[in-house]
């Protein structure tokens, strides 16, 4: 019997890795697209490559909003979901009824919210790391396409202090905040509480 527990676990913990890695894909092919970032790296291409065979068929029943490629979005939404069922499929929990599915949904929606944080995190954090190490490594302008727009606000609102911008770290605060209300917001949606 535990011998089942922790194959469920492992199965369990493969989808929530496979989902999480296509998700952040599937978002970071969108913000690089909205924010203007160049593809032609190693970054770009890698999302290209990936993300392909999801975005391209998808576009033909989502259509772009004002340049913006919604089917990024849409893919990122539908493999979060789509996990969770598994997930909720694994441990037995479907036998309820279609509502858990419909939660489902929601959840996927506040998960793939959750990515988009975490996408934003750690385009922040290479971009911090690369302009101390080498702000001029051929990585640098797609951490600075993606990260800016966010860091933008803050940068207005804080000062340099000692020529040193201090911005990233409220963005990355403001960010830590929304990942335990997005986290809390996905525990009530499914029903386990807070």
């Amino acid at each position: 019997m535990h011998a089942v527990g922790i194959f469920t676990q492992l199965l369990i913990q493969l989808a929530d890795l496979a989902a999480g890695f296509f998700a952040a894909l599937f978002v970071l092919r969108f913000i690089l697209q909205w924010t203007g970032a160049p593809f032609r790296n190693p970054i770009g291409r890698f999302v290209i490559t990936l993300t392909d065979w999801g975005v391209l068929p998808l576009r033909r029943i989502v259509p772009g909003l004002r340049g913006l490629d919604l089917a990024s979005l849409v893919m990122a939404w539908l493999v979060e979901t789509a996990s969770l069922v598994l997930v909720l499929a694994i441990v037995g929990a479907l036998a309820g009824g279609g509502d858990l599915i419909a939660l489902a949904f929601v959840a996927g929606f506040i998960e793939t919210l959750r990515m988009v944080v975490y996408v934003i995190i750690g385009a922040t954090l290479g971009l911090v790391v690369l302009s101390w190490v080498n702000p001029y490594a051929p990585l640098a302008p797609v951490f600075n396409a993606v990260a800016q727009p966010f860091l933008r606000p803050f940068q207005r609102l804080v000062p340099p202090i000692a020529g040193i911008d201090l911005s990233p770290l409220f963005l990355l605060l403001v960010l830590q905040l929304m990942l335990g209300l997005l986290a809390s917001l996905k525990m009530a949606t499914l029903g386990l509480g807070l």
